[in-house]
This record gives structure tokens, sequence and C-alpha cells, in this order.
């Protein structure tokens, strides 16, 4: 099964070397992993999108992760309201005259053409994981000659504002 897990560590060199390191030693796989500095610039967020057997392994995980000394804060927040993204960027073969069609494809998406070459075209998409892996289907007639991924990001939601008649109510 996959989880959600995010790390609030502190920005110093070597952090994310020991927490991949942590993972490595405990045979868990990483089928994603996002780092970058939070609103504040001493403080780095990790997302790391993992695949374990049980919720067991998922618990002695998080208890190993606690013990490491820069790690601020941890969440498994697969089971929460979060919004999750990840960006693809994909150079598929492209004659001129396919162009548009390729262009009309990618609107649909709402992805971006990014670079047009002679032969090729790089589109931007960013969405969750079903999007992306829908999108990378519909233009593989095309050819990929390169992808690369980020790997998922995400946050919990915001809390939701309902309008009632005679006053706002904040739900969690």
């Amino acid at each position: 099964m996959k989880r959600t897990i995010t790390v609030l560590v502190n920005n110093k060199s070597g952090v994310l070397n020991r927490m991949t390191g942590l993972f490595a030693r405990r045979q868990y796989n990483i089928d994603s992993i996002t780092v970058g500095v939070t609103e504040n610039p001493t403080i780095s967020r990790m997302t790391f999108v993992v695949i374990v057997d049980s919720m067991e392994n998922v618990e002695q995980m998080i208890k190993q992760l606690h013990k490491q000394v820069d790690v601020l804060k941890i969440k498994d927040i697969t089971d929460e309201a979060i919004v999750e993204r990840e960006l693809a960027l994909v150079r598929v073969g492209a004659t001129p005259q396919q162009r548009g069609e390729i262009a009309s494809l990618a609107e649909t998406f709402r992805a971006q053409a990014v670079d047009i070459g002679k032969e090729s075209m790089t589109l931007q998409i960013t969405g969750n994981n079903e999007k992306i892996e829908a999108f990378i289907e519909l233009v593989k007639p095309y050819g990929i000659q390169e992808l690369a991924r980020t790997g998922v990001t995400a946050v919990n939601r915001s809390s939701k504002i309902s309008a009632d008649t005679s006053r706002l109510t904040l739900i969690n």
C-alpha cells in the first residue's frame, strides 16, 4: 500500500541523506520524494510516498524517523483531506502537422507547451498521479522521447467556510 508521509526537518546539509538511508536500511521502497524549503528558511518539508506492506510498518517507520536529530514533525497524511500535485515534463515527437493536434490534447489536460523543436514538443503538466498517467498514455502514440517527473508534494486542505444565511461557520 502507498502512504504519503510529510516530515518537517531542519534545513541542514546531510539531512536528506540520513533520511533516505533510514528508509534503505529498513528496506522501505520510496515511490517518490520531494524536498523544499518552507516559509521558514531554516526548515525544509519532505514529502515521501512510500510503499509498505502494513500499517505496522508505517508506524515503525515513523518511530524511526522521530529518532532523527533534525526531525521536527512527522505526519502520515494519506487518509486526510489533502491537496497533492506532481509536475511532469514530457517531450514527444511532433511534426509540424501534428503540433495542433498535440496542443489541443494538451489543452484538454491543462498542460502547456514549454518548448517546440523541429521534430518534438515538450509539454508541462501538473496534477495528481492519475491525471498525469492518463496524459502520458494519450501522448504515447506520438512517441515519448523523454519524461521527467518531480514526485508528489502535498499539504493538508484548508478549513472550509460554509455560508449559512445567518452566519458563517468554520468547518474542519
